[in-house]
């Protein structure tokens, strides 16, 4: 009987206990909350879940408290998009902020045209290859096309194709995930309506360039006299785009001897346009001549 007892005691005290520790649980999360802003699981809600950080926020709940927190902006998850963007605000309670869509892309176009250094056969990591006497190319700029950012990319919008990254733009979010994977820090975001790309970063002199590579640039300046709205021009050995001016006439494209140029013209488009170009002399030339005897014959202001 007094064991009985004793066992109906210890669980009534145990009871109480448990009830006395929920009741002081219940105090202290109420004393100690952390007071949660109701549009952050709102605006979590809106985001894609990717969770890829190309927002530069640890994931998307770290994005949509800095929404909320107003360290954000309601655009700042480039996988959304202009879609994500429309959501948020509406959240927010603001007007949504349309952004220029923007896209990776990789300045090289060398891969399978450029010349083996050495065959590499150690880890597939460009970062790892690069240690090893500065990679297996012999450009020393250009892609080491081991996948280091395809491998990074959770999109599938980079491959390697004939020995170089390529961006598939329509898969491309804009995460920027690829772009620290790269050693030679040749993939950068761009605008996606800029169409035209010098797919080359080789300082060196063109004699230098051919060498290690027969799709470099040559800093030979054809596409620079050609451009007729002064967008490009050759800089510290390289041919570089100013898209402030650039409208996206792709007559550089088709007058550079190495095709580093994108896109790059086929055979037929490069003979339309030299055919083009050599009209345009020929009618140049045949104005200048009709004009020259009229000129000569003309009297001079100080003979009348």
């Amino acid at each position: 009987m007094d064991m009985m007892t004793n066992i109906i005691a210890a669980v009534a005290v145990l009871f109480i206990m448990g009830i006395l520790f929920a009741i002081l649980l219940g105090i202290a999360a109420k004393v100690f909350a952390v007071e949660v802003d109701e549009r952050v699981p709102m605006v979590r809600e809106c985001l894609p879940g990717a969770n890829c950080g190309g927002c530069g926020f640890p994931g998307c709940d770290g994005l949509a408290a800095a929404i909320v927190g107003g360290t954000a902006p309601v655009n700042g998850c480039p996988v959304g998009g202009a879609a994500v963007a429309e959501k948020v605000a509406a959240v927010m309670g603001v007007a949504a902020v349309t952004g220029v869509r923007k896209v990776a892309h990789v300045y090289c176009n060398g891969g399978c045209h450029a010349v083996d250094k050495t065959r590499y056969e150690g880890l597939q990591d460009c970062s790892a290859a690069v240690r090893v006497a500065d990679g297996p190319k012999a450009c020393s700029y250009g892609c080491v096309g081991l996948g280091s950012c395809v491998k990074a990319c959770e999109f599938d919008a980079l491959h390697i194709i004939e020995g170089v990254a390529r961006v598939d733009s329509d898969k491309c979010v804009a995460c920027g995930m690829c772009v620290p994977t790269c050693p030679k820090k040749l993939i950068d975001m761009i605008p996606a309506d800029n169409k035209v790309h010098v797919n080359c970063v080789n300082r060196d002199k063109g004699p230098e360039v051919t060498k290690v590579c027969e799709n470099g640039c040559i800093a030979c300046k054809m596409c620079e006299k050609t451009c007729p709205f002064d967008a490009i021009h050759v800089n510290d050995g390289v041919a570089k785009i100013d898209y402030n001016k650039c409208t996206n006439c792709k007559m550089c494209t088709k007058v550079c001897p190495t095709g580093c140029i994108e896109p790059v013209p086929t055979a037929e488009e490069k003979a339309k346009f030299k055919e083009m170009q050599a009209k345009r002399a020929a009618a140049a030339k045949a104005k200048a001549e009709q004009a020259a005897p009229q000129a000569a014959a003309a009297p001079a202001v100080g003979d009348q």
